[in-house]
């Protein structure tokens, strides 16, 4: 049984991935801007902005998984908002990162989320050795890793590039099924741009495998085997769902409603897991259909 601090442990994938240790009889902790004498699990407090932490939160910790972040959809992109999603990645990394080097007893893993928008728009393949793009996320994702990337010289370090996390209770994929539920799916801009995706309780194990798997280090692409560009990820949502795929918004809506937030969604990456794969691990949805299934009751 190992004891586990997570930051980020009320968002989709850290509840999930809580209850994915905590079930296997893993110790777990969460890190949180509150605390809440009711959470399922003891929950310590850190201010992000006053760079402030509960220290305790680290006696006889032995892995750290780093989720935190403001989330990059939940608003227009307005200047503040900018600040507020970088300085959450950068600020709350640093303060984990610092407080590692004051401790006696370093933990042994620190994995630290990023995302697959570091690629920026790309349709070329992208490995963890490929350079980053030139847009907002993408220099958000450079900041965030050169602060997660200090720890290296502390203990074994990993960090995750998530891609699209799949799940019917958060993310993008409720915002996807919305239109077919109201009436036909809908393709956004081209429909060329790709969606590296993954089911959420394959990212989880892919966290879990890295924790488990101490000859792990470095950058590891937390997606599935296969990208899908948007026209493909959307055909197969409609036939899930059984339900047409006939509109289509142009981009120049999209970026008249969403301002430059719009390229979370007209444009895209095609990202490979190899590396993730030559570790060992094993990813139980390799397709879109078998991960759409799993996550969408099917209707006689």
């Amino acid at each position: 049984m190992a004891k586990i601090l997570i930051t980020g442990g009320s968002g989709l994938v850290g509840k999930r991935l809580s209850s994915l240790l905590a079930a296997r009889g893993d110790q777990v902790i969460h890190l949180s801007r509150k605390a809440d004498p009711t959470a399922e699990f003891p929950t310590f407090t850190w201010d992000i902005k006053q760079q402030q932490l509960d220290t305790s939160a680290f006696d006889g910790v032995d892995h750290i998984i780093h989720l935190a972040g403001a989330g990059i959809a939940d608003e227009r992109w307005s200047t503040a908002r900018k600040k507020e999603i970088l300085a959450s990645r950068v600020q709350g990394t640093r303060l984990l990162v610092d407080a590692l080097e004051w401790l006696p007893k370093k933990p042994k893993t620190f994995i630290a989320a990023s995302a697959v928008g570091f690629y920026g728009d790309s349709d070329n393949l992208c490995t963890e050795d490929s350079v980053a793009g030139s847009d907002f996320l993408a220099d958000t994702c450079v900041a965030w890793e050169k602060e997660s990337l200090r720890a290296q010289t502390l203990t074994r370090t990993c960090i995750m590039r998530i891609g699209i996390v799949l799940s019917t209770e958060g993310g993008a994929l409720p915002k996807l099924m919305l239109p077919f539920r109201l009436y036909a799916g809908a393709i956004l801009g081209s429909g060329k741009q790709f969606m590296s995706w993954i089911h959420l309780d394959d990212l989880c194990a892919a966290f879990i495998h890295l924790i488990d798997h101490p000859e792990t280090e470095g950058v590891y692409n937390g997606v599935a085997p296969i990208p899908e560009t948007h026209y493909t990820f959307n055909k197969a949502l409609a036939h899930v769902m059984r339900r047409p795929l006939w509109l289509w918004i142009p981009g120049i809506f999209l970026r008249l409603a969403l301002g430059e937030m719009a390229i979370t969604v007209l444009t895209g990456q095609q990202v490979s897991n190899e590396k993730l794969l030559q570790s060992g691990f094993h990813c139980k949805y390799g397709n879109i259909h078998s991960a759409l299934t799993a996550l969408i009751p099917q209707k006689d």
